[in-house]
């Protein structure tokens, strides 16, 4: 069985989660610089097999789409003409970060590492991932 991999895309660092190949379980990977993120998943491609792309696609409270999803569509363009493929899903992101940096805080994460904001990415990346999994799972999309 393929992997299902998960972006949480920003303007500087772009977090990324992967399954395990059974898809059961969201576990993070990395945070990778966003301008290096196309070449990345190419490399990261070739060498594991993945079906699917879970995408953080932030809203506003009003849910209107947040400043940071045109850069999202332009990278999800590129990506498409790329790896046609491999199904894209956009998946509403608000509060990944805050909930990210609360489950460093509630896993003892000490204060030094908690400025970490690639970590807080990666763990963003997991779990919009795993929301992703549970939500699938249980048909709540």
């Amino acid at each position: 069985m393929a992997r299902i991999l998960a972006i949480d895309f920003g303007e500087k660092r772009t977090g990324i989660a992967v399954t395990d190949p059974l898809q059961i379980i969201a576990n993070g990977l990395t945070t990778v610089d966003t301008n290096t993120i196309h070449a990345f998943l190419d490399d990261y491609f070739a060498k594991e097999q993945v079906e699917k792309v879970v995408i953080g696609y932030p809203k506003t409270l009003r849910n209107e789409p947040a400043v940071v999803t045109a850069k999202i569509d332009k990278f999800l363009a590129k990506f498409t003409q790329k790896h046609p493929d491999i199904e894209v899903v956009k998946l509403d992101e608000r509060f990944t970060s805050k909930m990210a940096f609360q489950t460093m805080i509630d896993s003892g994460i000490g204060r030094m590492a908690r400025r970490n904001k690639a970590l807080i990415d990666q763990i963003s990346a997991t779990i919009i991932l795993q929301y992703y999994l549970e939500s699938t799972k249980y048909n709540i999309r």
